[in-house]
């Protein structure tokens, strides 16, 4: 593994710090009452069906204590004050009389177009008053008033949308593929409105609501947005030419589009099948960025995607911005030319180090390459916080599930798992942690986990997270053991650590139930529930906060600028960490966002710890 070097001073060091809703149902009349209403209705005759009565001010008067006197204020205020039963028991027999009248009145007289019905019912032997009168239709012509009319049987309740539906409406918001187009772009020329060509996403008319989504992320991501205007008159990436494969996401679009601003020259694919959001692809393109993306892509899209973005005419990348090694990985192997004239690779995923590290102890690596996943940066704040606070995100738009109390085994206990843990754990969760490091598994245990191996608790666990960035940590063995209904997922960057290859056989049968939300079936009828199909859970099936993933998007256009403007020999071949005054720096720029007020060293207390009052305040082996 290559050594940590030590850097010098750099150009960053330059920069200053500082719908109408339904009624009520009412509720569904006696059976006695129906048969008297329909009775009722068969004396008056069907001439008074469509005649409407004029009521007088009393009569208005007298209807609406009837009414009041039958709804459950009015029983309750007759049990309180029976002296007032008299005066009531008058007033309906006096309704009564006036009604008939009325309606006689109706059959003769052309001008009226709606009539009511007035129902007896025999009186209760004990209170001996008049138990209900129903009073079908009432039209006041002169004050445009209406009583409710009760139905004459009782119906279904409005239905609210299904939970599909719902899940279906929640993807959109992150370029669900459920109501677009899934055939490949490929073969569909498109052009942006400055005539640009060189690019394929999905549709290049969704630009608009994709500038939107950026403009929403430039709000939080100040950093990035003061990075951009300290740096941009002096423009220190002028001449560089960066080819990325990242997660083309809002946020990672701000990223793209500030070192647009600085001078580079750009061209991007995406690092996931799944978590392109189509609309900022299309925004990216009509600004101008060559952009080879979509979401959904299959694994020979993807490739093809990579290509396009290296393969250009008269275009040459001298500098590599990688999340997950594919990008340096296919440059290497088909393009070893274009490799070697490479200024150097920045690289924020712990599977691509593992690459670079391993092309570093066998002497491949022939270009210097900054470590920007172990940076305290990205590992205290993006792979934790943003794990955190997405994870639950993820699940709850894809599985609906209920987490109190649950079974949930976290696979590895890094940063990400922490972050994983925390917030199930805020949820009720019965969480288990799997490890291999004792030092994980030690702080697993101090946090009050159950650290254990998977095969001891797979028969009984409700859901499996990986973490690990390895390889096969779920195997055929544990979903063959696993419960009916178990989830499965994955928050680590490849889905290389579920092993997938040996659920595609013939016995297992795949039912897509929701995007991203896979059911597998054995033969006798047990089924596993498999989330984004091993793929990282929440940029593939939810969102991320943009705050937490300025603070990597800085660091990673620093190390560019770093790598780019450094003088011949300062970095070699190999692996370089990240200065740890250049971690200080980016904390910094977020810090104002809370009004933070950082205490300074005065010269004794700098002198006495053996440190500069203005940093760096750690040494770089410290553990944050």
């Amino acid at each position: 593994m290559a050594k940590e070097k030590n850097q010098t001073r750099g150009f960053w060091e330059d920069l200053m710090l500082t719908d109408k809703f339904p009624e009520p149902w009412p509720k569904q009349r006696t059976e006695q009452n129906e048969e008297a209403e329909d009775t009722a209705a068969g004396e008056t005759g069907e001439g008074t069906k469509d005649r409407a009565v004029k009521c007088s001010p009393t009569l208005l008067r007298m209807l609406k204590a009837a009414e009041s006197r039958w709804t459950p204020d009015g029983r309750d205020r007759n049990k309180a004050a029976p002296s007032e039963m008299g005066l009531k028991e008058t007033e309906a027999e006096a309704l009564k009389t006036y009604m008939s009248c009325s309606v006689s009145q109706c059959e003769r007289s052309a001008s009226m177009k709606k009539a009511y019905n007035l129902v007896n019912v025999s009186k209760a032997k004990q209170q001996e008053t008049v138990q209900s009168i129903c009073i079908k239709q009432i039209q006041l012509s002169d004050h445009q008033e209406e009583f409710n009319k009760l139905p004459t049987k009782a119906g279904p309740l409005p239905r609210s949308h299904s939970v599909s539906q719902l899940s279906e409406d929640s993807f959109s918001s992150v370029g669900s593929v459920s109501s677009e187009d899934e055939s490949s772009p490929q073969d569909k020329l498109q052009k942006t409105s400055n005539g640009l060509s060189d690019f394929c996403i999905k549709n290049i008319k969704q630009a608009d609501f994709g500038r939107k989504e950026i403009d929403i992320a430039q709000q939080g991501m100040p950093a990035l947005m003061i990075l951009r205007k300290r740096a941009g008159e002096e423009k220190p990436l002028a001449g560089a030419k960066v080819v990325g494969c990242t997660h083309i996401t809002a946020q990672t679009a701000v990223l793209i589009e500030t070192l647009a601003a600085l001078g580079a020259q750009c061209r991007w694919a995406a690092c996931n099948i799944f978590s392109t959001q189509n609309t900022v692809a299309a925004a990216l393109a009509e600004g101008g960025i060559s952009v080879f993306a979509w979401r959904g892509e299959s694994e020979d899209d993807f490739w093809w995607c990579i290509d396009r973005c290296v393969a250009a005419n008269s275009w040459e990348p001298n500098l590599i911005l990688d999340d997950g090694g594919d990008l340096t990985h296919w440059i290497y192997e088909k393009y070893p030319n274009l490799f070697e004239k490479l200024k150097g690779i920045v690289e924020e995923s712990v599977t691509g180090i593992y690459r670079l590290y391993q092309l570093s102890k066998a002497s491949k690596l022939c270009v210097p390459a900054m470590n920007v996943n172990d940076s305290v940066t990205k590992q205290k704040f993006d792979n934790l916080y943003c794990c955190k606070e997405s994870i639950l995100d993820g699940l709850k738009r894809t599985t609906d599930v209920m987490l109190g109390g649950r079974q949930v085994v976290v696979c590895g206990y890094g940063e990400v798992g922490k972050g994983c843990c925390a917030a199930l754990k805020g949820l009720g969760a019965v969480i288990y942690v799997t490890e291999v490091d004792p030092i994980c598994a030690l702080q697993a245990c101090m946090d009050g986990l159950r650290v254990i191996t998977l095969s001891e608790v797979i028969r009984h666990t409700d859901m499996v997270i990986t973490c690990t960035g390895n390889k096969n940590v779920i195997t055929r063995e544990h979903f063959d053991r696993m419960r009916s209904g178990c989830v499965v997922c994955n928050m680590g960057h490849s889905n290389t650590e579920i092993d997938l290859a040996s659920l595609r056989t013939t016995e297992l049968k795949w039912h897509r139930v929701r995007p991203h939300v896979d059911h597998i079936i054995w033969p006798d009828g047990k089924q596993v529930v498999l989330l984004a199909e091993g793929r990282l859970l929440n940029l593939s099936c939810s969102t991320v906060p943009s705050f937490v993933l300025s603070v990597t998007a800085v660091t990673q256009a620093l190390a560019l600028i770093e790598l780019y403007n450094a003088p011949a020999g300062r970095y070699k071949q190999g692996v370089y960490l990240l200065p740890k005054k250049m971690d200080e720096y980016v904390a910094g720029l977020h810090l104002p966002i809370f009004d933070a007020h950082l205490t300074e060293l005065t010269d004794e207390q700098a002198q006495y710890l053996g440190i500069s009052k203005h940093g760096p305040f750690k040494p770089n082996y410290y553990r944050y």
